[in-house]
């Protein structure tokens, strides 16, 4: 197959913020198009290409979720759609704010479409139910070696942390899953992550709203965030794993005045180094 990924980024550093160039040849310029709106009877309108999108991994479900609300703003069926879409539309509206990255329309796509090879970047939540098949397992490890980057979150507790663990020892048999060292490159690619942030990141449910404007967090008991990683055989860092916290929720309760605003900061932070890591190394 061939390769599409690692190789041929530009970033170029600015004042006002960062460039980096992702190839997308899905969805961009190169033939592909969407119709107009039913009364629009010109000639197909090209959709535009982009630098980055943000691609949710769908994947095979080890409990099945049925069909319901997955967030305030989206309803679908199965783990891999929690805090759809708001989460990626927030995040991605204030990823061009805080950057220069040409912002493209936020997308998912199965784990075995082939098209994941086009984008160096894609998010998986509730990967603690997750269940890959053979084929998922190994179209996953492919996209990895190629110099793809998987960001997995909203994981809680240690029977969720075995069924992930397992899958990855399926991707990788010889790499094991570690603590992101302070001193890691990811931790200050754009902005500087010290100690004071290794904290409790809260989903809505782990907040008790004391007015219009205001909430306290209640993390649950016997919860331990941590911030680990999978390393390729270059030792980058191929897999950021987000455990016992909930990136995702700060992403999607960004616009509700009650949620901590310090929490969503961090939460983007971490996403846009995350991010930029992923174009740089």
């Amino acid at each position: 197959m061939k390769l599409r990924i690692a190789g041929g980024v530009a970033v170029v550093l600015a004042i006002a913020g960062i460039a980096l160039a992702q190839r997308g040849g899905f969805g961009g310029g190169g033939g592909r198009f969407r119709s107009g709106p039913p009364e629009y009877s010109g000639p197909p309108i090209p959709v535009r290409a982009a630098e980055f999108h943000f691609i949710r991994m769908e994947y095979r479900d080890l409990q099945r979720r049925g069909y319901g609300f997955v967030s305030r703003g989206g309803m679908s069926q199965g783990w891999w759609s929690q805090d759809w879409p708001d989460a990626e539309n927030h995040f991605t509206t204030g990823l061009q704010r805080l950057t220069r990255i040409d912002i493209g329309d936020p997308r998912h796509l199965p784990l075995t479409d082939e098209h994941i090879f086009d984008y160096p970047w894609m998010y998986s939540t509730q990967v603690g139910y997750w269940d890959l098949s053979d084929k998922e397992i190994a179209q996953l490890r492919e996209y990895l070696l190629r110099g793809g980057f998987l960001m997995v979150d909203d994981m809680w507790g240690a029977p969720e942390w075995e069924a992930f663990r397992r899958s990855m020892a399926r991707v990788f048999p010889d790499k094991p899953i570690t603590d992101i060292a302070l001193t890691d490159p990811v931790m200050h690619v754009l902005y500087d992550i010290g100690p004071n942030d290794l904290t409790f990141i809260p989903g809505s449910r782990h907040l008790r709203v004391t007015g219009p404007s205001s909430a306290q967090i209640v993390q649950p008991a016997g919860t331990a965030p941590a911030w680990r990683t999978v390393n390729d055989d270059k030792n980058r860092m191929a897999v950021a794993v987000n455990f016992d916290t909930d990136i995702g929720d700060a992403w999607e309760f960004a616009d509700v005045p009650y949620y901590p605003e310090k929490m969503t900061a961090l939460a983007y932070r971490y996403g846009i180094n995350y991010i930029i890591y992923s174009m740089t190394h």
